[in-house]
């Protein structure tokens, strides 16, 4: 996993994140108000989460070409939370990820990228940048 502390609210964040990502080539899919999610389903959240889905296509048709199997590994994910009055940003690792499923030297290589890539989003969003 890769954290990041980040002054604002979560969703201020998590909207900076958005603009960031754009920036670096990662459109949003999705966002899910997790909290918002659990207390409609019965299950009382008191930490604001929101759960972001980034994809860059270029990068994901690289690793759908390269092991059609791997589109279990996409979108990425990165998460806005409210932890004991701070704002995290976090995400797991692509090339932790891919390591659970294959050695692959060319997805290895590709999630690299990736995750060279997500990591300068998170700074750049928790730097408020």
């Amino acid at each position: 996993m890769f954290s990041r502390e980040s002054l604002g609210s979560v969703e201020t964040v998590a909207r900076r994140l958005t603009e960031v990502a754009k920036q670096h080539g990662f459109g949003t899919l999705h966002t899910y108000d997790l909290q918002e999610i659990l207390n409609s389903k019965g299950f009382p959240q008191t930490h604001a989460c929101q759960v972001l889905e980034i994809c860059n296509p270029g990068q994901a048709d690289k690793v759908l070409a390269a092991d059609y199997s791997m589109n279990l590994m996409l979108p990425c994910r990165i998460s806005v939370y409210e932890m004991g009055g701070r704002t995290i940003i976090a995400m797991p690792k692509p090339t932790a990820l891919l390591g659970l499923f294959t050695e692959d030297a060319q997805l290895r290589r590709i999630a690299e990228e990736v995750e060279t890539t997500m990591v300068t989003i998170v700074e750049v969003t928790a730097a408020g940048e």
